[in-house]
């Protein structure tokens, strides 16, 4: 089974680039994030006559959104307010393969804004509620044995070589102690497996994530892996491979994030 995750940063803009990525791909799942479509003009037909007859989603106008399109049969379907915010950031949905089925879960937590100080940015403070909500959250009302995915942009590159500078980094946003403290409680709370450094060493450079700011993002490569997928303990034996579709950012009028795609063995 195929799973992709991207932050397309507006499904009706990018749905040509979506389209493409589905035929090359061909995933069996697939979630966005930052779809910035209110629910009433959600593309749905032209996904479902790609194949993708089962879906999840919620969005809001020009901003946040997320959705789970599937070829197999989904049902359980939730959606999520989190911190007190009907901000449609986090869903989740049972996937019903033939040989494996889970509970999946698309998270898009805040960014945060510019100023690391939660006191002085209301947006870093919401989004270092956001993660402590989800660790306390999954613990309370999920297993660690339970066979579930969380993916999405999840906006914290937590390694040292998931960003292209670690000590320029440690006080931008994404990768800043706090965060990275906090990110790596919700990981551990669950004992989670990270699905993409599963098959990438933490000292090989990765990144999902290029600025628009810079004019020659792929010579500069100064990138971030802020796009995540994770799965429980009962999920491990079926990591299959892994793939950072790199070559997206360097697309027409592109998202500034890039696919992840996890495989899993059916037969697990």
């Amino acid at each position: 089974m195929r799973i992709l995750s991207w932050n397309i940063n507006s499904v009706r803009l990018r749905l040509p680039l979506l389209m493409d990525v589905l035929k090359r791909q061909k995933p069996d799942v697939f979630c966005l994030q930052e779809t910035k479509t209110p629910d009433e003009h959600f593309p749905v037909d032209a996904l479902v006559e790609a194949g993708y007859a089962h879906h999840h989603f919620t969005g809001m106008k020009g901003y946040n959104g997320v959705c789970i399109f599937s070829k197999y049969p989904i049902d359980n379907k939730e959606t999520y307010k989190r911190c007190g915010k009907n901000d449609c950031r986090h869903i989740s949905a049972r996937i019903k393969g033939k040989n494996l089925s889970f509970e999946l879960h698309n998270v898009y937590i805040p960014a945060g804004g510019y100023e690391p100080d939660p006191v002085a940015n209301d947006k870093f403070k919401h989004k270092l509620d956001f993660v402590d909500e989800l660790t306390k959250w999954f613990s309370k009302n999920r297993g660690a044995k339970d066979p579930m995915v969380v993916l999405g942009d999840l906006n914290i590159a937590p390694l040292e070589h998931d960003v292209w500078d670690h000590k320029k980094m440690v006080k931008v946003v994404s990768h800043t102690p706090i965060e990275v403290e906090k990110f790596t409680r919700f990981y551990e709370s669950m004992q989670w497996v990270d699905g993409i450094r599963h098959f990438v060493p933490d000292d090989k450079k990765l990144y999902s994530w290029w600025s628009y700011r810079s004019p020659d993002w792929d010579a500069a490569d100064k990138g971030r892996r802020l796009d995540h997928i994770w799965v429980t303990q009962r999920l491990a034996p079926a990591l299959k491979k892994q793939a950072v579709l790199r070559e997206m950012r360097g697309a027409e009028r592109p998202s500034d994030h890039v696919p992840v795609v996890l495989d899993l063995k059916a037969s697990a």
